[in-house]
């Protein structure tokens, strides 16, 4: 049987079997483990200089005066600058969307000019021949301030007693309300309604490789070539153009290895911003490197919430509708381009998301305090709303006296009842929660640690179960920003290319983070064309290179890029099955393409050597017809267009041991079953789930950027701010059930936020129901101790 198109795992869905759905290693592996990476401090360059800032102590204050003197004589300084001096090469920015109806931001400059609106802002820059040598300079700074009222509490911001920015008239950045109506009687006839306020505590993400960039300016050509560790080169390109003054075809921009994102490496920070305009001042190659401390202060942050939400149901467990309330900080500034708008935006739109209420009413409002800048990382918005939506759901059920997983199958979304519309507007094509359900159930022997835990209890032993139904956003259409004038491309291109010796290459926009996407990429490819995995090699983060795209953000690489991946592959295949007919004087549809060779598509006779067919088309092309052209370079592009996103859905089961003594929280096992469509390579999705649910975890149990009440950071560094070790982990059994989309040929949907996503909610309600013998409950994260014993009235 011809390897053409085999059906995968779902009717309707065709793609060619090959490697897709086997567990390859990362082809990247070997390189990385033998310490041949490249990271951004690897990398060195004639004339190279570095650059450290200067950044404000105070969270809010003008500045009256800076004297760069001393810093200048410094040993190995090659310039100061202000924010003035750079702002002459770096327009500013100003961070908002079109679909975010009246949201509103100042412009931000590279290097702030007049005042400092959060410590650690960088108000003046040095550089010098090495980053020792630019730091022992910033130290020599002197400066003069004023200092101002700050603004860290977000109720406080809310009331706008102090305007941070005046000119923009009060302290609301955005907000948005929705209702459909019917709330207020919904809620009037309910037989149980149930309400609480959740908070959720603001981290960052910690990146193995801090932010990094080295930015080389040729005079000569009015060129930038940018070394960065970055999500989007191609968004970074537009950016830089635009914003330094350099044709676009000018900038190119290079993401070679990067170790780690989480979303932290897909904006536009001023300090790099300013790093490529001293680049151009000083026409040389200018190198930025945060160090850890100051990525504390200067990383994105995320996920500063107080959500208020009631629930309303009916005796028999049905839900009647939703009620919503949150409040969200984001720092002084909306971050550009994708705005700081986005994350509370997705809790009105995700919460209650796998329900099939219909009544639903939210109100959000985004507020600007001196603290660092919030914005989109890991599981953007997700972890919010599926944790109050999953919290306020298992007090539902309590007050009814159900179980809770009884509850849920109650009122999840039948599977058959898609396409479906969820209140707050968004379409799901077909999701799976009944059928996720079953398997959580089945694989954690539900009934067995409920029957264990009833024991336990009598023993004075308390453990909690937990579970966190959930949708994700995956494989976002240009409904996510394009709509709303954002420069960033919903589409993703690749470029198939085959080579003299048979091999092929692959250059794809979608960059590699660690998260394995030349793996799956090269599976897909090898699959497409009917080559062996060993003969493809994958190129990313390269706008001089790579076809034109978004990169990697929003869990869309497989989905997207690695579609474009599969129809350039496709389009190769039958490419090179022209070359073959016309050097074997045969029908194109006799012949296949099969481990490396052409063969004939009954017999599997091995025809022709794919080296031996690139041999010809390359370097004998005079042997073939004079008509005849061979076309071995393929690209193809793809953009999902016929959903805004396509929808995963998954559900997670936490199991945790409580001591009521001393407040601390064990992990004893974590289940998460996901439904990301096509699977390209199982290891690779649940190496993804279980690194979601790590840092998932980390939000739930360790991970706060406490501030004080002057704006100050008080635990900036890994001594202080703690982050989830192995140790601590539990066991994480994924399971998997695979509901292709039909918006692709691969049908693959994205996996890369889904354990994140989960993870809190799942946590948080295995804790409460440890605690409930006590009649206690914990609402905000991070559950900590101390927090854990207030609970218990302990402390």
């Amino acid at each position: 049987m011809g390897k053409a198109e085999l059906p995968l795992h779902a009717p309707g869905t065709q793609v060619d079997r090959g490697y897709i759905g086997e567990s390859v290693p990362r082809p990247n592996a070997q390189r990385l483990l033998q310490g041949r990476g490249a990271f951004i401090d690897d990398l060195r360059l004639p004339r190279l200089a570095h650059v450290a800032f200067f950044r404000s102590p105070h969270a809010h204050a003008r500045i009256k005066k800076l004297d760069f003197e001393k810093a200048r004589r410094a040993d190995g300084v090659i310039g100061v600058f202000d924010g003035r001096a750079v702002a002459e090469y770096c327009k500013p920015w100003v961070a908002v969307l079109g679909h975010l109806k009246g949201i509103k931001s100042p412009p931000q400059h590279a290097i702030a000019i007049e005042r400092a609106c959060w410590q650690g802002e960088a108000l003046a820059a040095v550089v010098a021949e090495s980053r020792s040598q630019a730091e022992d300079a910033v130290a020599l700074i002197e400066a003069e301030w004023e200092e101002l009222p700050v603004v860290v509490d977000m109720e406080e911001s809310l009331q706008n007693k102090t305007t941070i920015h005046p000119e923009l008239g009060d302290n609301i950045c955005f907000n948005r309300e929705l209702d459909t109506g019917g709330v207020e009687e919904a809620f009037a006839k309910a037989d149980v309604v149930v309400e609480d306020t959740f908070h959720f505590g603001r981290h960052t993400g910690v990146c193995l490789e801090g932010r990094a960039i080295l930015a080389d300016y040729n005079a000569a050509e009015h060129s930038l070539t940018v070394y960065q560790a970055t999500q989007a080169p191609h968004m970074m390109q537009d950016i830089f153009s635009r914003h330094l003054g350099i044709p676009e075809a000018n900038v190119r921009v290079i993401a070679k290895d990067v170790g780690g994102s989480f979303g932290i490496k897909v904006h536009v920070y001023p300090d790099e911003m300013a790093t490529a305009a001293l680049s151009i001042m000083l026409r040389r190659p200018v190198k930025f490197v945060a160090d850890r401390l100051e990525s504390f202060l200067s990383d994105i942050h995320a996920r500063e919430h107080r959500v208020k939400v009631r629930l309303a149901v009916s005796k028999t467990g049905e839900i009647v509708a939703f009620d919503l309330d949150d409040l969200t900080a984001i720092g002084p500034y909306s971050v550009y381009p994708r705005t700081s708008g986005i994350e509370g935006n997705q809790v009105v739109n995700l919460t209650g998301g796998p329900y099939r209420h219909q009544k639903y009413r939210a109100k959000m409002n985004v507020v600007f305090t001196n603290k660092n800048l919030t914005c989109q990382y890991r599981a953007v918005g997700h972890p919010i709303a599926v944790a109050l939506t999953e919290g306020i759901v298992d007090l539902a059920a309590q007050k009814l006296g159900m179980d809770p997983a009884q509850f849920r199958k109650i009122n999840l979304i039948a599977d058959d009842a898609y396409p479906y519309t969820f209140p707050s507007g968004l379409k799901f094509e077909q999701l799976s929660h009944h059928k996720a359900l079953d398997l959580l159930l089945k694989t954690m022997e539900y009934s067995k640690l409920r029957d264990e835990q009833s024991r336990l209890r009598q023993q004075g032993i308390y453990r909690g179960i937990g579970i966190a139904a959930m949708i994700e956003v995956t494989n976002p259409s240009p409904a996510f920003y394009g709509v709303g004038g954002a420069r960033i491309s919903a589409q993703d291109g690749a470029t198939l290319r085959l080579e003299p010796t048979g091999m092929v290459t692959v250059m794809c926009s979608v960059t590699e983070q660690g998260q394995g996407t030349e793996a799956a990429f090269a599976q897909i490819a090898a699959s497409a064309v009917g080559i062996s995995i060993d003969k493809v090699k994958v190129i990313t983060g390269d706008t001089g290179v790579t076809p034109y795209g978004g990169g990697t953000w929003a869990s869309r690489g497989a989905g997207i890029g690695g579609e474009a991946v599969l129809l350039a592959g496709r389009a190769l295949r039958s490419n090179m099955l022209d070359v073959a007919a016309a050097m074997l004087k045969m029908d194109k549809t006799e012949l296949d393409v099969e481990k490396n060779y052409v063969v004939n598509l009954l017999t599997r006779e091995k025809k022709i050597d794919l080296a031996e067919l690139g041999r010809v088309a390359y370097f004998r092309p005079d042997t073939l017809p004079l008509d005849f052209q061979s076309e071995l370079t393929v690209t193809r592009h793809y953009t999902p267009r016929q959903y805004a996103f396509a929808f995963t859905n998954g559900i997670q089961a936490s199991l945790v041991e409580v001591d009521v003594e001393t407040g601390f929280v064990q992990l004893l096992k974590h289940w998460c079953v996901e439904d990301s469509g096509t699977v390209i390579n199982p290891m690779l999705v649940d190496e993804q789930l279980r690194g979601g649910v790590v840092q998932g975890i980390g939000a739930a149990l360790f991970e706060e950027c406490v501030y004080g009440p002057d704006g100050q950071l008080l635990n900036g560094n890994l001594a202080d701010y703690l982050v989830p070790m192995a140790g601590e982990m539990p066991d994480i059994v994924c399971a998997h059930i695979e509901t292709p989309t039909r918006q692709s040929q691969l049908g693959a949907k994205g996996v890369g936020e889904a354990g994140t996503a989960g993870a809190p909610g799942a946590v948080m309600n295995a804790i409460n129901d440890a605690l409930l013998p006590f009649n206690a409950r914990v609402t905000a994260m991070p559950f900590t101790p101390e927090r854990i014993l207030k609970a218990l009235k302990k402390v």
